[in-house]
């Protein structure tokens, strides 16, 4: 009888432990499913530790043999350097950077990456890929990510927040990239944005009614008031005026891109084209060793500024206008390779 009874307790023994490592394995299961339904690409997003570094990837590759793609980047940074050695007096005007400057400057410490941001060049949608690289599992999809809260500062690490040997670290050790833009469609993109929008009332205020003020004869009272139709003739205008030039540095929207980002002080490893935005944008996910679960978000370009629409904006626009302007973005037109559109008639 004392036999059967150590069975039937060791068998309990048995049952119980069984059950315990069932239930806990399904709290496991659930505790990691809830995990992955937070960040469905789990640790990868926030951590590279142990693996190669963006700049490694790009001017090391394991294979030996350069992709025609690492050749075209190269091209494209041969280009910058050209420029701006032909156009040294020009484009070195100021010698040293101050931490001002470098507020276009986006950091992903856990990537290993700066970028600089450009207006009008899909920036928006970089911001929200740097959100997510970035954030460490507080976002995963991109596209879910407010256009309104990626333009939020505080959301975004800028490399002007850092000390002077952190930012000289930073610059040395990451990888540098930036977007640009055929600089006469980037600046008709923006002209549509911020002047043809009814809901830019913060532009029109500030820029509307001084540039009409400023370029348009016997302008109403009203147009003065509101600044809400702005003419493209008149924001060229605006633009080429020397007084506009010695008042206050162009907003983000139109200032060059050289005067933004500083490509002859800061060496950028790779120039993306907004013509090539989405091959570009996958080609550095992939430097970053997250392509396997982040690509770029593609979008409708129903609305996007083409080059036919460009050429129609600068139809009124006077040869000496153009000539005027174009010298404006001239060294955006050089440094990235951007030929002299057909429709200018330059004098």
């Amino acid at each position: 009888m004392k036999p059967a009874l150590l069975e039937v307790m060791r068998m309990n023994r048995i049952c119980r432990m069984v059950l315990a490592t069932c239930l806990g394995s399904f709290i496991l299961v659930i505790f990691y499913f809830q995990i992955m339904r937070r960040n469905p690409f789990g640790m990868d997003i926030c951590c590279r530790k142990g693996s190669r570094s963006p700049l490694q990837e790009l001017y090391n590759p394991i294979q030996l043999e350069l992709s025609n793609t690492a050749i075209l980047h190269q091209m494209r940074r041969d280009q910058v350097t050209d420029t701006c050695r032909a156009n040294s007096a020009v484009s070195r005007k100021r010698r040293v950077l101050t931490p001002n400057d470098l507020k276009h400057l986006v950091v992903d410490e856990d990537h290993e990456l700066i970028y600089c941001y450009v207006p009008k060049v899909a920036c928006t949608n970089w911001k929200r890929l740097m959100m997510v690289l970035s954030g460490r599992g507080k976002y995963s999809d991109p596209m879910e990510i407010p256009a309104s809260e990626a333009h939020v500062s505080a959301n975004l690490k800028t490399l002007n927040q850092y000390s002077i040997p952190e930012i000289n670290h930073r610059l040395k050790s990451y990888m540098k990239f930036l977007f640009v833009r055929e600089p006469f469609e980037r600046l008709v993109s923006a002209y549509r944005n911020k002047f043809t929008q009814k809901y830019n009332t913060s532009f029109h205020k500030r820029y509307g009614t001084k540039i009409i003020r400023r370029q348009r004869k016997n302008a109403t009272q009203e147009a003065l008031r509101k600044g809400d139709d702005v003419k493209f003739e008149e924001f060229v205008a605006y633009l080429i005026d020397p007084h506009t030039q010695r008042e206050e540095p162009f907003n983000e929207h139109w200032q060059t891109v050289y005067s933004l980002c500083h490509p002859c002080h800061i060496h950028y490893d790779l120039v993306g084209k907004y013509e090539t935005l989405e091959e570009d944008s996958n080609y550095v996910l992939q430097l970053a060793g997250v392509s396997g679960y982040l690509k770029f978000p593609t979008y409708a370009k129903s609305t996007r500024t083409t080059d036919e629409m460009t050429t129609e904006f600068f139809q009124n626009i006077s040869a000496e206008h153009q000539t005027q302007l174009y010298e404006v973005y001239k060294l955006d037109f050089l440094m990235f390779n951007y030929s002299v559109p057909n429709y200018l008639k330059l004098e």
